[in-house]
């Protein structure tokens, strides 16, 4: 009896994982449209972050204070680390990408590249004065534009569960330093709350 009653419950188990696989759908959606399926960390909290906390940046005391030293010219600005200091793991490049997308689009700094995109740049640059390409266009070395900020940072995340129902708390903190004085020009936080419900009968 025991053994009809476990080959009974195995091939339920199997219909079930079978029926599950063969009601695999698939449906195209708008790269901006906001999916959260497991309240992780995901591209759409990358993206509002990101924007969010390089408008504040924009709009403090910092940006005049910069203008009135030098009235010719924009601040140059780059994005240094930051760091994931969650458990989960989060693709911080992403990040650091709608942070400079965020920058370079405000039109109100200039942004150099980052150290490993200077490396391949400086090394394109030495290639071309093996003179294997015409003078005239060759890019001269040693006229780099210096970074007057870097923007660096950490993101952090608590997590909270009693009986299949967790509290995610995901906060951000970038920091803009002055480079030549090692000044904190900047400090800013931003935090993202989600609560999920685990379904009783999710596998």
């Amino acid at each position: 009896m025991r053994k009809v009653f476990y080959y009974l419950m195995l091939f339920v188990a199997s219909a079930m994982v079978l029926a599950a696989c063969a009601g695999t759908t698939v449906k195209r959606t708008e790269v901006d449209q906001v999916i959260d399926l497991s309240g992780s960390w995901n591209d759409t909290d990358s993206r509002l972050v990101a924007e969010a906390m390089i408008e504040d940046c924009l709009e403090r005391p910092w940006l005049p204070r910069f203008h009135m030293r030098h009235p010719d010219r924009l601040p140059v600005v780059i994005v240094g680390t930051v760091r994931n200091r969650s458990y989960e793991h989060i693709n911080t490049q992403v990040f650091t990408k709608d942070l400079e997308r965020a920058l370079i689009n405000s039109g109100r700094v200039r942004f150099v590249a980052s150290r490993d995109e200077r490396i391949e740049l400086r090394q394109e640059k030495a290639d071309q004065q093996m003179g294997l390409t015409d003078p005239l266009t060759q890019k001269m070395v040693g006229r780099e534009v210096a970074a007057d900020y870097m923007l660096k940072g950490t993101i952090n995340a608590v997590k909270d569960e009693i009986k299949g129902t967790y509290v995610m708390l995901y906060q951000v903190n970038l920091e803009l330093i002055e480079l030549e004085a090692n000044l904190k020009a900047w400090i800013g936080q931003k935090e993202i709350k989600k609560v999920v419900k685990r379904s009783r009968f999710s596998f």
